[in-house]
C-alpha cells in the first residue's frame, strides 16, 4: 500500500468513526417504564399517566406499564426486582406499601428495603359516606347522630367496602373501635361493587375515596357525614372530620415515586427533580383538582420518612381488624 492509498484509508476510518460517534450520540434514550400495580382508569393510573407527559422534556419518554393483581403486590414486586437504574420506577401507595405487610401472611417483597423512594405524588382524603333515603329515614345528619345511632341499635347497621383488608374496611374498622359501636362488615369485590351497595342501600354507610365518592355526592344520592383527614378537605369544606368527633382519627389515600432499592442516589435526584417540578406546575394542581386529589412534592428522605410511619400505623391498625389474606 503507497502513502496516498494509507492516506485514504485512515481518512476513511476517520470519518466512520466520527458519523458512528454522532449517530450514537443522536440515538434516543430508553424510555423510562413507569410500574402502576392497578388497572387503567383508576385516579393512581390517571395521575401517573399525567405525570409522564409532564416529564418528558426533562427525562424523555415514560411508559405506564400497568400490572394489578394481588392487592397491587405483583406491580410493586416487579419494581422491587427491576434493575436499579433509573430506566424502571412504579408506584408506591398505601396499600402496597403501608397495609399489604401486615396483612398478607406472605409478601413477595420488603415493603421497608426494597425501595428507593423519590417523592410523593398524592394525598387524596376518604369520606365516610351514607346512601342518602337512609339517612334522611333514620335522621342521621351528622357523625354523633350516626353514632347515637349505632349504640341505641347495636347490630342493626352495615357498611360496605372493597374488600377484607381495604381501605375502606380498615377505617370502618377504626371507626368502630374508636367510637364504641358495633356494625357488620360486608366485603365486596372491588370499590366499584361497594359504592353500587350502598347506592341501592344494600348496605349503610361507607368510607370511600374522596375521588371516587364525589360525584354522587354532588348529584344528592350520598351523603357526606365525614372526612377521614386530619383537617377538612378543600373540596368539601362544609363536611367536618372524624377527627372533630373522634380524636386523633385520621386516615387518608396516598401514592409516590419510588425505584428499586441500590438505584444510585444522583439517579434518584434526577427523578426527583423533573417529578417535583411536574408536580408543582399549575397545570398539574389543576389537573388533579378535578379528581380531588392534592399534589404533594417531597425530597427521597421526606418521602422515605413518611412511608415508614405509615408503614408503623397501619400494623395497628390490620391487626387491630385481625385481617389476614392468606
Amino acid at each position: 500500500m503507497n502513502k496516498r492509498q494509507l492516506l485514504s484509508t485512515l481518512l476513511g476510518a476517520a470519518a466512520l468513526m466520527a458519523t458512528g460517534h454522532a449517530a450514537a450520540q443522536q440515538q434516543p434514550q430508553r424510555p423510562i417504564r413507569l410500574i402502576v400495580p392497578y388497572a387503567p382508569g383508576g385516579p393512581i393510573d390517571v395521575t401517573a399517566r399525567l405525570l409522564a407527559e409532564r416529564v418528558k422534556d426533562s427525562l424523555g419518554t415514560v411508559i405506564i406499564d400497568n400490572k394489578p393483581g394481588a392487592g397491587g403486590n405483583i406491580g410493586a414486586d416487579a419494581v422491587a426486582k427491576a434493575a436499579p437504574d433509573g430506566l424502571t420506577i412504579g408506584i408506591a401507595a398505601t396499600a402496597t406499601n403501608a397495609v399489604n405487610p401486615w396483612l398478607y401472611a406472605r409478601m413477595p417483597y420488603n415493603a421497608a428495603t426494597d425501595f428507593a423512594p423519590i417523592t410523593q405524588m398524592v394525598r387524596v382524603p376518604n369520606v365516610l359516606v351514607m346512601n342518602a333515603e337512609t339517612a334522611q329515614r333514620l335522621k342521621i345528619n351528622t357523625l354523633p347522630d350516626l353514632i347515637a345511632y349505632a349504640k341505641a341499635n347495636p347490630g342493626k347497621l352495615n357498611y360496605g367496602s372493597g374488600g377484607n383488608g381495604s381501605a375502606g374496611h380498615l377505617a370502618g374498622e377504626l371507626f368502630k373501635k374508636e367510637a364504641g359501636i358495633f356494625a357488620v362488615h360486608i366485603p365486596y369485590n372491588g370499590g366499584n361493587p361497594a359504592q353500587l351497595a350502598l347506592l341501592s342501600g344494600q348496605v349503610d354507610f361507607n368510607f370511600d375515596n374522596l375521588a371516587t365518592a364525589a360525584p354522587n355526592i354532588r348529584s344528592g344520592k350520598l351523603k357526606a357525614i365525614a372526612v377521614t383527614t386530619a383537617e377538612r378537605s378543600s373540596a368539601l369544606p362544609e363536611v367536618p372530620t372524624v377527627a372533630s368527633t373522634l380524636k386523633g382519627f385520621s386516615i387518608d389515600t396516598w401514592w409516590g415515586l419510588v425505584a428499586p432499592a441500590g438505584t444510585p442516589p444522583d439517579v434518584v435526584a434526577k427523578l426527583n427533580q423533573a417529578f417535583v417540578a411536574a408536580l408543582e406546575s399549575p397545570e398539574t394542581r389543576t389537573r388533579f383538582a378535578t379528581l380531588l386529589a392534592e399534589p404533594v412534592a417531597t425530597t427521597p428522605e421526606q418521602f422515605g420518612a413518611f412511608m415508614k410511619s405509615e408503614l408503623g400505623k397501619y400494623e395497628k391498625v390490620v391487626k387491630a381488624t385481625g385481617a389476614k389474606v392468606d
